[in-house]
């Protein structure tokens, strides 16, 4: 036995290669199985990116003209593909510009894993040339962070960022190298972390605690469903759809939920929301079983607490038990993956209808089509409306589409009219709100899943804060087809502006550039529509494009997004004017 032992430890000591700490943050990249990753480089980082170099062949680097779009861009793919998306940058300004969207993937549950270059471990505390505190900067926004000052680190360190990035309920992480480490050399061995004393990524299952919430279900005469992204991230779309039918329950969605069923599935009812749709806002405060699906109650679903669901058992199948109780008290908290705790419930959910109370979500439909959707999809107006746009979009790409969208207006009305036939299809910023999230994330939906189309929709504001991106577009390629819908203002606050604040249209009103112009300056196929009669074949000339494409709609300059729950009122005081 004591030979065998020295046989195995001479083997690993030939398996062992001394290399530099740079070049083994390459190899602990390959190892995770990356082989995409958006970045920028500087001083502090400039030792990996010399072994990037030399790995070019297994590992494409994709330079971002902003690391804000280096996250978004990690981002999109992560969403698109359920991978773990990778960014790096430079210390200083570069780690600080990471920021927004770490904290952006922090609030949506995204996996992405930041690697920063830091000052040479000596330096620290000096106030060096480009010194900053970035795991002092990044603890409130990342799920895990650690400044590495060794070479030696390194393996160990990255193999646990991808293992807490990807586990349990994904987030972010950051991996700060100081220079010294990443030129020191050590010997370099590589083990996948599988498991991290003290953190459990998914609790245990309590057999007990599907019955009981099951019981509740099947003895529920008016039970709904909201389902979110943990659907998505569990990969539980098939055992959600399963569920739903079984127990023939009418199942809205959040934001970030969508596309995990069907558009067109006879029991999705619509969003739920501050802009969400009328029947399942307004009949969540008349259900008698709320069933909450891998979602988190925040504040644009619930509308006013005190108000919400009061009438209702509420059951909640969540990952994390830092969600339960946070916002609504549950009557049964189910924990675990939804996968596997769906897939328990099944077999003890009985078969059942409730086509009355679905009819009931069909007859509030027919209010607002009449009140408001058939003004935004067919509307008799001389001016263009999102909603149109949207609309044809749709019967262009047979709802194939990913559709990644920014924040503001146009972001409610796509969530609200974007069909959706295939998970993983709708990419947009939910928590933070972020505003330029849409052009850099749908570079990296597209690089990640070049099979299919990725449209991203866009408002004027928000395009142009991370406009630059379309130098990332020229030089990789990326065939994304960019639609802005340009009403000349920063519509949501001009809303609100309107709604709240007697129409002091105060700093809202944008003096745009020409924005085909600036398209074409990046070579791509640009167009602009101002005319209805223009729309469809436009959209049409942008779809069947094999290359990237920019495409301007100019639409009407104060239209307004309902149905709308104003802050503070309860989602039965939902408007639909």
């Amino acid at each position: 036995m004591e030979t065998k032992t020295k046989q195995q430890t001479e083997l690993e000591k030939k398996q062992r290669v001394t290399i530099t700490g740079a070049e083994a943050v390459v190899k602990c990249l390959l190892a995770e199985g990356v082989d995409l990753l958006y970045g920028y480089p500087g001083g502090a980082i400039m030792p990996v990116y010399d072994e990037l170099y030399k790995y070019q062949d297994k590992l494409h680097h994709v330079l971002t003209r902003h690391e804000q779009g280096a996250t978004h861009a990690a981002q999109g793919y992560a969403r698109a593909t359920g991978k773990v998306g990778v960014a790096i940058a430079t210390s200083g300004p570069g780690a600080t510009n990471l920021i927004t969207g770490i904290a952006d993937a922090q609030i949506d549950s995204t996996p992405m894993v930041c690697i920063t270059g830091q000052v040479g471990a000596h330096l620290l505390g000096s106030d060096a040339f480009q010194e900053t505190d970035i795991v002092g900067i990044s603890t409130p926004v990342t799920k895990w962070n650690y400044q590495i000052t060794k070479a030696s680190e390194i393996p160990e360190v990255i193999a646990k960022a991808f293992y807490i990035a990807r586990s349990g309920r994904p987030g972010p992480v950051l991996v700060d190298i100081t220079k010294n480490a990443q030129f020191e050399e050590f010997d370099f061995e590589y083990k996948k972390c599988t498991s991290v004393r003290s953190y459990q990524p998914v609790p245990s299952m309590n057999i007990q605690s599907v019955e009981a919430a099951v019981e509740l279900i099947n003895n529920a005469e008016r039970p709904f469903v909201v389902w979110g992204q943990g659907v998505i991230l569990g990969e539980a779309e098939e055992e959600f759809k399963t569920f739903i039918e079984k127990a023939g329950i009418p199942s809205a969605s959040t934001l970030l939920g969508l596309s995990a069923l069907p558009t067109k599935h006879p029991l999705h009812v619509g969003m739920v929301g501050m802009h969400g749709n009328y029947s399942p806002n307004k009949l969540t405060n008349e259900c008698d079983v709320l069933i909450a699906i891998g979602m988190r109650f925040d504040d644009r679903v619930t509308g006013d607490l005190n108000r919400y669901a009061k009438q209702a058992k509420v059951v909640h199948f969540e990952i994390d038990p830092a969600e339960v109780d946070k916002n609504v008290k549950t009557d049964v908290a189910v924990l675990g993956n939804v996968k596997e705790t769906l897939a328990a419930a099944l077999p003890l959910l009985k078969a059942n209808s409730h086509k009355e109370w679905l009819q009931e979500f069909r007859n509030l439909d027919a209010v607002e089509f009449d009140n408001v959707i058939k003004n935004d999809l067919f509307p008799t107006k001389e001016g263009l409306t999102m909603g149109e746009v949207i609309k044809q979009i749709n019967e262009t790409s047979e709802g194939k589409a990913i559709v990644v969208t920014d924040v503001g207006q146009h972001q409610m009305v796509a969530s609200r009219y974007a069909e959706f036939n295939q998970t993983k299809s709708n990419i947009t910023s939910g928590g933070l709100g972020t505003m330029g999230f849409a052009l850099p994330a749908a570079i990296g939906a597209k690089m990640g899943t070049p099979e299919r189309e990725v449209v991203a929709v866009i408002g004027d504001g928000g395009y142009q804060m991370t406009i630059q991106e379309l130098g990332t577009i020229l030089q990789t390629k990326a065939a994304v087809k960019i639609v802005v819908l340009n009403n000349e203002f920063l519509g949501m606050v001009r809303q609100w502006q309107q709604l709240f604040f007697d129409k002091r249209y105060a700093s809202t009103v944008m003096t745009n550039p020409d924005f085909v112009a600036i398209a074409k300056g990046y070579h791509m196929a640009a167009n602009r529509v101002t005319k209805r009669e223009e729309l469809a074949t436009a959209v049409q000339e942008m779809m069947q494009s094999k290359e990237a494409y920019f495409l301007e709609v100019c639409v009407e300059k104060e239209d307004n997004v309902f149905p709308m729950i104003p802050t503070g009122a309860s989602v039965s005081d939902v408007r639909l004017k």
